[in-house]
């Protein structure tokens, strides 16, 4: 079952079935929310809610862990994750939607990892290629399909947040190879990996990075194109449910 996990401007999917909540409490604490299973275009769906509903946990005080647990614990197959960004690479403008193939980890002090020896024994996993090739894959052939441009590959640069990086960050991070920036792939990604759950990404670039433009980054600015980008990112999520 797919398991859509919701980011900034992304709280709840309008015009969903609404079936069940599963309890947000797992065996590492509390999930961010509740998970709610739904019928989105007639198939079964797992939505959470990255931040909580409404918004109001920050990035680097997510309960990951649980999230994911509680994901799996409804039944989660396969997860696509929705996150909000900006963009570094010039061609990411403001709008555009995005399907990361890689990241870099900039955060400290989360919990990042099920293998910790206390809930689950010590393991080492290749995490060369991060997201899901065919979950990927499915998706680039269905936004072709809709007519929905998304670009295909980028690589994440995952920093601590709240706050929003310096211009010098995001000049380390561009000679990094970092295209986008955002607060919540990591450690997201690692822990679906460690559940073997298939994770993917899609990226929606709602400014420029820091010191990319003359204009200064403000919430309004973001809110706005939130507003307008979600409604591709709903086209997409319908176009690929029907059609997996």
């Amino acid at each position: 079952m797919l398991a859509i996990i919701g980011g900034t401007g992304l709280t709840q999917i309008e015009g969903v079935q609404l079936l069940a909540e599963r309890s947000a409490h797992t065996a590492l604490g509390s999930a961010s929310s509740p998970v709610t299973e739904a019928r989105l275009e007639g198939q079964p769906v797992l939505f959470l809610a990255r931040h909580g509903h409404p918004h109001r946990i920050p990035p680097h005080r997510i309960n990951y862990r649980a999230n994911l647990l509680a994901l799996q614990a409804a039944g989660a197959t396969r997860i696509l994750a929705i996150n909000a960004v900006g963009g570094i690479d010039p061609a990411f403008t403001p709008g555009s939607l995005v399907l990361p193939d890689q990241i870099i980890d900039y955060t400290w002090g989360r919990e990042a990892t099920f293998f910790d020896g206390d809930y689950l024994p010590l393991k080492h996993l290749d995490f060369t290629w991060p997201y899901d090739k065919n979950l990927r894959k499915s998706l680039l052939a269905v936004a072709a399909k809709e007519k929905i441009p998304v670009h295909a590959g980028g690589v994440y640069g995952a920093t601590q947040g709240p706050r929003l990086e310096t211009a010098a960050e995001i000049t380390r991070m561009a000679r990094d190879g970092c295209t986008l920036v955002g607060m919540t792939g990591m450690p997201e990604a690692m822990l679906a990996r460690e559940l073997e759950l298939p994770y993917a990404c899609l990226s929606l670039v709602v400014n420029p990075a820091a010191g990319l433009s003359s204009e200064a980054i403000t919430m309004a600015g973001i809110e706005q194109v939130l507003q307008q980008g979600m409604g591709e990112v709903l086209k997409l999520l319908r176009a690929f449910v029907r059609t997996s």
